[in-house]
């Protein structure tokens, strides 16, 4: 698998959990002898301004971290024309899913969803795309700026029950026809991370479910980073997922 990676998000761009010394390292050690890197470009100031104000894009400019939060956004966008053809995943922070057209919290700078998504439709036209954000925190930024758009679909699974929590991820994934499945991939629900539910084979599930849609709908299929802070279950966690959406099935 292809995943879009870059040296620069080592490092601790601010003081938030998301940019951790280690975290990214965690994911890479676990990963790195079953997937081919690629480096990421970061996106252009039109791509952004397609999910965002000029004055935001300003604001990130004014805080020092337009830089690394362009490049993220450009690894989620590469991602996105990749998993086209092949499931690809972009190892990226900061994170996106809290980014508003004008706004943005949750350790998030630029929505790298929406920005992805964006330019996968500018580039190709696409017609429809679901959106499964399976972070612990429901992403009110892929909300905001997406929900008027009726070419897109967006599924924020909310519930305590771990059963619960998979069946109404699995039923919206056999329903979508969409031609494109596109995930904010976030893994701090995870049982031994803030959320304290998932086990790390549901990622691995979840993924190969993606998989599933994306083959029956004869689309494509890409992931994006969004939240997980436990190093010491992180790397697994995403390994877990990309072996599903590489077509491994988990133990239903």
């Amino acid at each position: 698998m292809k995943v879009y990676f870059h040296p620069m998000f080592y490092e601790e761009y601010t003081s938030d959990p998301a940019a951790e010394s280690g975290r990214m390292e965690a994911i890479v050690s676990e990963i790195e002898s079953h997937v081919e890197f690629l480096d990421c470009q970061p996106a252009t100031e039109e791509q952004i301004l397609a999910a965002h104000t000029p004055e935001h894009i300003e604001k990130i400019h004014q805080q020092g971290l337009y830089e690394i939060a362009s490049l993220a956004a450009g690894g989620a966008l590469q991602a996105a024309t990749t998993g086209l053809k092949e499931p690809s995943f972009g190892l990226v922070r900061p994170p996106g899913h809290h980014a508003s057209a004008n706004s943005c919290w949750g350790f998030c700078y630029f929505n790298n969803m929406a920005i992805s998504l964006y330019g996968l439709r500018a580039s190709h036209g696409i017609s429809e795309i679901f959106v499964l954000d399976f972070d612990l925190h429901f992403g009110d930024g892929n909300v905001n700026i997406l929900e008027h758009e009726t070419w897109i679909e967006i599924i924020n699974p909310e519930s305590l029950n771990r059963e619960r929590y998979l069946d109404r991820v699995k039923s919206c994934l056999l329903a979508t026809r969409a031609d494109v499945i596109a995930v904010s991939a976030g893994f701090d629900n995870h049982l031994n991370d803030w959320g304290g539910l998932l086990h790390t084979d549901d990622y691995r599930r979840m993924g190969n479910w993606v998989s599933e849609a994306a083959q029956r709908n004869s689309g494509g299929c890409y992931g994006i980073l969004e939240g997980g802070y436990n190093h010491n279950v992180l790397g697994r966690n995403v390994l877990a997922f990309l072996r599903g959406l590489e077509g491994e099935a988990g133990q239903d």
